[in-house]
């Protein structure tokens, strides 16, 4: 069982930067792929970002020059630096695993709220 523990979420104006991370325990596999995703309210859950443990990284168009995901494979723990803030970026964070060992198993964290004022 792999828990996720996220900080670093906050209320931020337009325009600001704020840096979320999310710390992988639990497991003796390193996960293959960690991500982002966020939900604002009366809105589907959507990805932001994703990176694998090679390094490589996927992410939404709505935030692709402004945020950027990186990884420390030996803390198990990735990170989101979320820069030129919009208020149309206010939302529940989540922090998402997946380890792959015979099976494919997601993992979630509990969220943590960005909050971008106008």
């Amino acid at each position: 069982q792999v828990q996720l523990v996220e900080s670093g979420g906050g209320w931020v104006q337009a325009g600001g930067s704020l840096r979320l991370s999310c710390a992988a325990s639990g497991s003796i596999f390193s996960p293959n792929a960690m991500g982002w995703y966020r939900q604002a309210p009366g809105k589907q859950r959507e990805l932001v970002a994703t990176i694998t443990i090679g390094g490589s990284s996927n992410y939404a168009d709505s935030v692709k020059g402004r945020f950027t995901i990186s990884r420390d494979n030996a803390a198990n723990t990735v990170y989101l630096q979320m820069n030129s803030l919009k208020p149309e970026d206010t939302a529940v964070y989540y922090c998402q695993a997946t380890v792959l060992v015979v099976v494919r198993k997601d993992y979630w964290g509990q969220g943590t709220q960005v909050t971008v004022s106008s």
